[in-house]
């Protein structure tokens, strides 16, 4: 496994140039995957995001907490060729009940538009607390960046 020099750089460059992606769970081994509005803490180690209570999403979530998130960076710029970076962060989710307001109002400055949604009774928010970053610059230029080791 490669290291790159900076990959936290690298990780905190996806992580700002995306307000989505698609967050893959499982329960009773059947894979889900859904898009999110995520927002990441200042430090990259936990991502934020919400769900309505009523969703497979959050039922597979309060049943097992092991997720992964997939973002996805692309440079299109005309006269060059396509570049796309992916980004997978790793980790265990857990619903945040005590901190409400202020997962709500983190996620309200990262993705204004979904206040209606944010401030729904039925709207759950969720911590992932990540133990690893994976970063596929190419085919053969993968990348980890691995929590506390």
């Amino acid at each position: 496994m490669k290291t790159p020099v900076d990959s936290k750089g690298y990780v905190r460059q996806v992580l700002n140039n995306n307000r989505f992606a698609v967050l893959a769970t499982v329960n009773n081994n059947k894979p889900h995957a859904c898009l999110i509005a995520v927002t990441v803490t200042d430090d990259l180690l936990q991502l934020l995001f919400a769900t309505y209570k009523n969703t497979s999403k959050y039922t597979n979530l309060t049943q097992n907490e092991n997720v992964c998130i997939l973002f996805e960076n692309r440079n299109d710029k005309k006269n060059s060729k396509q570049e796309i970076t992916v980004l997978t962060a790793f980790g265990k989710a857990t619903e945040i009940k005590t901190e409400h307001s202020d997962a709500l109002n983190t996620q309200l400055l990262r993705h204004p538009e979904l206040n209606t949604f944010l401030s729904s009774s039925n709207c759950a928010f969720f911590r992932v607390n990540v133990d690893a970053y994976q970063l596929v610059l190419g085919v053969d230029e993968i990348y980890w960046w691995k929590i506390n080791s």
